[in-house]
């Protein structure tokens, strides 16, 4: 009796673990498609109350247009069918473009928001984490490496930033003469490039090199940021990063 009141413990504390195991699994696990859209959205009618009215705008527009179709054509009930998923299409577009902005309006003014908009960035680009120049007002310029050569970020008011571009465009230079380098000044003066404007310049660069040519450039430029003295108090482009659901929409 002692023997099957034991196994009866046991298998009773083994269902226990199995029990509570599906439980911790669905505490962990990620939420679904329609909570992260649920949640981009009130991050951007928090920054931006007007989308709910853009959105509704766009939609009403096109399954108004649907019908007036349908009603020339005499089929208003397929053209409403058509037009009903394609108005939740444009509200989402709506949506996606208005929480791009908002992601990015979060960021301007902190250290390391140009960094930030970077990261954006993944395909075909290596991107260098920590600003490779800065000065003591917290200027900062960023590399990246891609297909288009070395490109340089600046973030900071054109005027100080410029001798820390020319300085790193020199040390780049001597390195690779024959690799091109561009320089991006952002900001939100009217000569320079807004965050959520970066990674489209940058992808809009003209390809000069090849893929393979792109990972000689990376292993290159690492013995020249080896010995790099440590950011500025404060910077930390790792902590600064937009909200990658409203930047994929």
């Amino acid at each position: 009796m002692a023997k099957n009141s034991d196994n009866d413990a046991a298998s009773q504390s083994k269902r226990g673990l199995f029990s509570r195991k599906p439980k911790a699994e669905k505490q962990n696990k990620e939420p679904g498609r329609l909570k992260q859209i649920g949640q981009v959205f009130q991050m951007t009618r928090r920054h931006d109350p007007m989308v709910v009215w853009w959105m509704a705008l766009a939609a009403l527009g096109i399954i108004a247009v649907g019908l007036v179709i349908g009603l020339l054509i005499r089929n208003w009930v397929t053209m409403l069918i058509i037009s009903i998923p394609l108005a939740l299409l444009a509200a989402m577009y709506i949506m996606s473009r208005r929480a791009e902005k908002a992601a990015f309006s979060q960021l301007v003014g902190r250290p390391g928001a140009v960094g930030a908009a970077m990261s954006v960035l993944r395909r075909g680009w290596i991107l260098k984490e920590e600003p490779v120049a800065y000065n003591r007002h917290q200027d900062l310029v960023f590399m990246a490496i891609g297909r288009a050569g070395v490109v340089l970020v600046s973030e900071g008011p054109k005027s100080r930033v410029r001798e820390l571009v020319i300085s790193e465009r020199k040390r780049v230079g001597r390195v690779l003469p024959n690799v091109p380098i561009h320089v991006i000044n952002a900001g939100q003066d009217e000569d320079q490039v807004a965050l959520e404007d970066i990674a489209k310049k940058m992808k809009k660069l003209p390809k000069s090199i090849t893929k393979l040519e792109v990972s000689a450039v990376e292993k290159r430029l690492s013995t020249l940021t080896a010995n790099r003295l440590p950011i500025p108090k404060g910077i930390d482009p790792n902590r600064v990063r937009p909200n990658r659901r409203a930047t994929r929409g």
